[in-house]
């Protein structure tokens, strides 16, 4: 199982990014602009709590259950273990397909059939836009004062924090949950 965990950086561009703009496109042809910008931002506003949340009680599920934890150090803790692996930094296809499906599924209880398939679009550039800031931490100098920012926040996660600091793309919800600082 550990082979499934490496993946190239440039599949999640190539295998999203064009199921995005086709449910950005088909989602979107008939919305008005008033809507489109609501989806817009509940959307974007969507990923990032989901982001915090998964990486919160999800990648630092904590279990004495053996099963579990590996599937924990799968999933997430060899990350922390190579966080310089770049292999390692985003998402493989198959749970994040797993992922996506059930968002879909999610997303449609509460929105009529073009405003999910919008949606999702949305959310899925919430998504990638989160891939390549965790990869860019990682590997890029991030010289503009916003990257500064997002590259201190996630790598003092991983060398100091680490049960604080969950959010990549964003310390929102790490403000607004009580874990931008590890609790003493």
């Amino acid at each position: 199982m550990e082979s499934l965990t490496h993946v190239h950086p440039l599949i999640p561009i190539i295998l999203w990014g064009p199921i995005s703009a086709g449910l950005i496109f088909f989602g979107g042809k008939n919305l008005s602009n008033g809507r489109i910008a609501i989806l817009t931002i509940g959307a974007l506003v969507t990923w990032t709590l989901l982001e915090y949340t998964i990486h919160r009680f999800l990648f630092h599920f904590k279990s004495e259950n053996r099963i579990a934890k590996e599937l924990v150090f799968l999933f997430h803790g060899l990350h922390h273990d190579e966080p310089n692996d770049p292999t390692r930094l985003v998402m493989p296809p198959f749970p994040a397909a797993l992922f996506i499906i059930s968002f879909y599924f999610l997303f449609s209880l509460f929105l009529p059939f073009h405003d999910t398939l919008y949606f999702l679009g949305i959310f899925l550039i919430g998504y990638l836009a989160y891939d390549y800031i965790h990869f860019a931490t990682h590997f890029f100098p991030m010289k503009n004062p916003v990257g500064k920012y997002l590259k201190k926040h996630h790598i003092s996660h991983h060398n100091r924090y680490h049960n604080a600091k969950f959010g990549v793309s964003s310390p929102l919800w790490d403000i607004i949950f009580g874990t931008y600082h590890q609790k003493k």
